[in-house]
């Protein structure tokens, strides 16, 4: 019985077709094909020369007769099965398609190399052989040992030339030789290094050496052959090879020198010499293989082709019994397969243990549907779960006013809501997928700050610039910890925008601070002044002595309590706002009267108005707006001022420029004074804060709270590039238009001109 593993309990099966009757002859089968195999690879090592057996004719022919053998056997077994396979897919059997592919795919895939092999083989072996006996071989074979022979020959002749020219110069050195025989014994050495010789030597008729070369390499030296010294006496050189063989003397009789023959020795290249031996040995066996060309050729290439027919039929007849063992399980799987692509995981195939390695796969199959089934139902609910959460969260997130920014371990921005894109002037689309750093610097470092401190939640105050204006931040890093011990820790960034509740907090501080200091100070410099004003009348006349002295010094004392009387005025006025008295106005009203009051004070200052045609109606309180305006136009004034004082050649300008944008009017304040500071330059917004000398800072401070009373804003900003290349600085303020006179307006907003009054007295 088939046993079934526990993933295929209670689930329908897929079952082929009856297994067939007939097997496989597999022992037959099995022993040929191993047979040719091992036949073929004995072939092949007796052809390389690997075995004692020498690969003569007959040899091969037996080799032959064997491989056949083999090769008869397997085409008979062969054609059995593909008999058998023929009529089950002639019959219709089921999956007999792809029984047959499988043996069509095993069977090529074996015998395509085997053939290319074979055939590379035959055509290599033979052009081979052909090469090796062509004309031009047997030239290179014959020029070598000519080449050796010249090389002999050459050094030879050199030799000659060489022993006779040494003869002549130490000929012309006799008297040396009868006065000094060791400088003649250098002269030697000289010669004998010089002319690249091995070693030379002076001898007498009986070979007695007279004196031999001081040559670095003392080699011993051979005694000439007999019978050359006598052939020397008649005064021609004689040359002659010494043993080991790589060595050629030469002997030649001196004529000035008495009874004195010169020796001399030259090495050959031991290399030249040997391979010079090897090819005269050589040359008789290539002889003998050229005259049995043809028979090797046909030997080689004879047996070549039953070795490749024993390995194609072998790995052909492998193919039809693996195919065999594949098809029935596979059968099985493809049915399975088909049920579970159309989404049925409540199918299972049977498992048979005599399947092998087959048979784990059927396993494995139906453990893999079970877990498909099992997953595919915890995917389903865990989705359902993430999208009412992610719904949930999407909606918490979109209602939030604080900015939310979702980070992971690697400081990546993961989700970026509605609140943050606004606050912070990103895009969500554009932060996602990115560095926290890249996108936000500021937050960036308060980020590694907080990840690094340890804490669970993390608070820090930042300002930065953004839309134009410096804005006060409150982050808040919140570390989240993964649920598990190999999840990463997340982190959740938010962001509030404080900037008007610090600006709210610091004015009632001032405003509170102005009250106090008005109430302390207002009210002793009455009587301060009474005081002074007193003495001045009452001692006036009685004192003589230093009456200027006294003079100057009343004089001072009132004048410094009306400046302090005045600061203390602007002090109260400051903390005692007025509420807006609400009308329509045309705010182009206000700005004409505020320019012309610092116009007719300044003749040294060109006024630019460009306040349009279009009235820029909204409801304001003319006597604050007209305050505001005129605050600003004051400042721009003495900062054209200051400049002036450093360089006087400037030419004041400041130019008033007055637009209606949409729902908007944006009033800009443009001159070329010394301009705004760089750092802190929204702290020229708060109460007491000034760069001039004489300052109260409180000009900007209430012309902010005029203008955020009207439901507007105040902006410092650089001058535009275009205007004097953009030294000074800019004030713009915006204010809300009228709603009913928006679409006028609207259409009016290019019809405006620039004015220029040019006051020069």
């Amino acid at each position: 019985m088939t046993a079934q593993s526990p993933a295929m309990a209670g689930k329908p099966s897929y079952k082929g077709a009856s297994n067939d009757s007939r097997r496989l002859m597999a022992l037959p089968g099995i022993l040929a094909a191993v047979g040719a195999l091992i036949t073929a690879a004995v072939s092949f090592a007796v052809l390389l020369g690997l075995t004692p057996l020498t690969p003569d004719a007959r040899t091969t022919l037996i080799l032959i007769g064997i491989n056949a053998a083999f090769v008869l056997v397997l085409l008979a077994l062969i054609g059995r099965e593909a008999h058998r396979i023929y009529t089950a897919r002639k019959g219709g059997k089921a999956a007999a398609r792809l029984h047959v592919r499988i043996v069509t795919m095993f069977s090529l895939v074996a015998a395509i190399p085997a053939i290319l092999v074979a055939v590379v083989a035959s055509v290599t072996l033979d052009l081979g052989l052909d090469r090796w006996f062509e004309l031009r071989t047997r030239v290179i074979v014959q020029s070598s040992l000519s080449i050796a022979d010249a090389y002999v020959r050459e050094n030879a002749g050199t030799l000659r030339g060489t022993t006779l020219s040494m003869a002549i110069d130490l000929d012309r050195f006799r008297s040396l030789y009868n006065l000094d025989r060791n400088g003649f014994r250098q002269l030697l050495t000289r010669q004998t290094v010089g002319r690249g010789l091995s070693q030379a030597v002076l001898m007498r008729e009986d070979q007695e050496v007279i004196m031999a070369a001081d040559v670095p390499d003392d080699m011993e030296i051979p005694a000439p052959p007999e019978g050359v010294i006598e052939e020397a006496a008649s005064g021609q050189p004689v040359l002659f090879p010494l043993p080991p063989g790589n060595l050629i003397g030469a002997i030649f009789k001196l004529r000035e020198i008495p009874d004195a023959y010169l020796y001399t020795l030259r090495e050959l290249d031991p290399q030249v010499i040997k391979a010079r031996s090897i090819v005269r040995s050589n040359t008789d066996e290539y002889r003998s293989l050229e005259e049995n060309r043809i028979n090797t050729q046909v030997a080689f290439a004879l047996l070549y082709l039953i070795v490749t027919l024993a390995i194609v039929l072998a790995a052909i007849w492998t193919g039809i019994a693996v195919a065999d063992r594949l098809v029935r399980p596979i059968r099985q799987l493809i049915g399975a397969a088909g049920a579970v692509s159309t989404g049925n995981l409540d199918v299972a195939v049977p498992v048979r243990a005599s399947d092998g390695d087959v048979a784990s796969l059927g396993d494995t199959f139906n453990k893999m549907t079970l877990q498909l089934k099992t997953q595919r139902d915890e995917l389903i609910s865990a989705r359902d779960m993430i999208d009412d959460r992610r719904r949930f969260t999407e909606a918490v997130l979109s209602g939030v006013s604080a900015g939310v920014i979702g980070v992971d371990a690697r400081s990546t921005v993961s989700i970026v809501n509605r609140s943050a894109e606004t606050m912070l002037g990103i895009r969500a689309s554009d932060a996602t997928g990115r560095n926290l750093s890249a996108v936000l610097p500021q937050i960036g470092r308060v980020f590694e700050i907080g990840r690094t401190s340890g804490r669970q939640v993390y608070r820090d105050q930042i300002t930065f610039h953004r839309a134009g204006t410096e804005r006060t931040f409150n982050v808040q890093i919140t570390t989240e910890e993964g649920a598990g011990a190999r999840e990463q820790r997340s982190y959740v960034v938010t962001v509030d925008d404080i900037t008007d509740l610090v600006q709210a907090q610091r004015s009632s501080a001032w405003a509170d601070v102005a009250r106090r200091i008005a109430h302390e100070i207002k009210n002793p410099l009455t009587p301060i002044q009474l005081s002074a004003e007193r003495i001045r009348r009452r001692y006036g006349k009685v004192i003589e002595s230093d009456r200027e002295v006294f003079d100057q010094c009343t004089e001072t004392i009132i004048r410094q309590v009306g400046d302090i009387g005045r600061m203390v005025d602007e002090f109260s006025a400051f903390a005692r706002m007025p509420k807006p008295d609400i009308q329509r106005l045309d705010l182009r009203e206000p700005l004409r009267e505020a320019s012309f009051l610092v116009e007719v004070s300044r003749s040294d200052i060109d006024m630019e108005r460009d306040l349009g045609e279009t009235p820029l109606l909204g409801r304001f309180d003319t006597r604050l707006m007209s305050q505001a305006f005129g605050n600003v136009i004051k400042n721009a004034a003495e900062a054209i001022e200051a400049a002036q004082r450093e360089d006087a050649a400037r030419k004041g300008v400041i130019r008033i420029v007055a637009r209606r944008r949409g729902e908007r009017i944006e009033v800009l304040v443009i001159d070329n004074g010394k301009g705004l500071p760089r750092e802190n330059r929204q702290r020229l917004l708060e109460p007491y804060m000034t760069t001039r000398e004489k300052g109260t800072g409180l000009g900007l401070a209430i012309v902010k709270k005029i203008v955020e009373d009207h439901g507007g804003r105040l902006e410092l900003h650089d001058a535009p590039a275009d205007f004097h290349g953009g030294v000074g600085a800019m004030i713009r303020m915006v204010l809300p238009a009228t709603a009913d006179d928006t679409q006028a307006a609207g259409k009016g907003n290019s019809a405006g001109k620039t004015e220029k009054v040019d006051n020069g007295v």
